[in-house]
């Protein structure tokens, strides 16, 4: 793995340079299993109708808190399964390339954005106003958004799908088989809020690929000749 840095006093990588990527997705089983465990002992609560984001509260200025938990709250194993199994490859890379301060930022602001945009799309679709979101695929969105621009031709794999494929191109693919998914199967998933956060990481990465744009080329230059070989 190459590892970039773009901040000026980070002359050395660091033995631990995925280690956020890691405490993550630690946090986010922690927080299942807790939800899980605190759900069956406090019988007459359901953590998730204060912990969720529904969007009918948030218009109303009432748990407000939720546009942040609900990132770290999950429907079942296998959601947290197959979100942490993504923000492991995509974190993994995305915090050695821009370090972990701008990885945190890219994270929340992803996650933040993705619950705004899914409480705004609620006007679209009324039948969702009273329903409750929660997942970390919307910050997860962002992560991938982020890489389509930083490295665009990094080739990929999806899940079930054993054609390699450049990075941009993997992201438009998961966010359509996701919304795919939902319409055809009749899922309920926030579409809208995977489009907010992968919208929300594309522009950071379009800051980023301005203010340095000589590195990545020559990261992506190193990228395109090793995948050649």
């Amino acid at each position: 793995m190459v590892r970039i840095y773009f901040s000026q006093d980070l002359k050395k990588p660091k033995r631990k340079n995925w280690n956020l990527t890691l405490k993550l997705i630690i946090a986010n089983f922690i927080i299942f299993f807790l939800v899980l465990i605190l759900n069956y002992v406090l019988k007459n609560v359901d953590l998730f109708s204060y912990l969720g984001l529904k969007p009918s509260l948030i218009l109303e200025g009432k748990y407000l808190w939720t546009i942040i938990t609900s990132m770290f709250m999950h429907a079942g194993f296998w959601h947290l399964l197959v979100n942490m199994l993504s923000l492991g490859f995509l974190g993994s890379f995305l915090e050695k390339l821009i370090g972990s301060k701008r990885f945190l930022l890219a994270y929340l602001v992803s996650g933040i954005v993705a619950s705004l945009i899914f409480v705004v799309s609620a006007f679209i679709f009324p039948d969702s106003m009273n329903s409750i979101a929660v997942g970390a695929s919307g910050a997860i969105f962002g992560l991938g958004g982020m890489l389509a621009v930083l490295t665009p031709k990094l080739k990929v794999y999806l899940f079930f799908i054993p054609i390699g494929m450049p990075m941009w191109l993997g992201v438009i693919i998961s966010l359509l088989l996701m919304w795919g998914l939902s319409i055809v199967a009749g899922l309920p998933i926030g579409n809208f809020a995977h489009l907010g956060g992968l919208i929300a990481g594309a522009v950071y990465g379009f800051i980023l690929r301005m203010k340095y744009k000589d590195k990545l080329n020559k990261l992506n230059n190193f990228l395109e000749m090793q995948q050649n070989l």
